[in-house]
């Protein structure tokens, strides 16, 4: 019998691209938890805008926060 895997640890790097871009060395928990947060807080707020992805990107100082939608106005406020 086949071992089970986990189809997006197993796609990810070949096919699919990992979903949060950041490297911590001392803040790691701190760090997810204001991922999660974030998730959580956009797929509340735009439940109605058809969300696919939301992809994390951390620099220094800074988080980029890219939003794979279907209704793109929505989420800008123009539905």
């Amino acid at each position: 019998m086949g071992q089970k895997v986990n189809p997006i640890g197993l796609r990810v790097g070949v096919i699919r691209d990992w979903e949060s871009r950041w490297f911590a060395e001392k803040d790691y928990a701190t760090l997810l938890h204001e991922d999660i947060k974030i998730r959580e807080s956009i797929n509340v707020r735009l439940k109605d805008s058809a969300v696919a992805k939301v992809e994390l990107e951390r620099a220094a100082n800074r988080v980029n926060v890219t939003i794979h939608t279907a209704k793109p106005g929505m989420v800008i406020g123009k539905g």
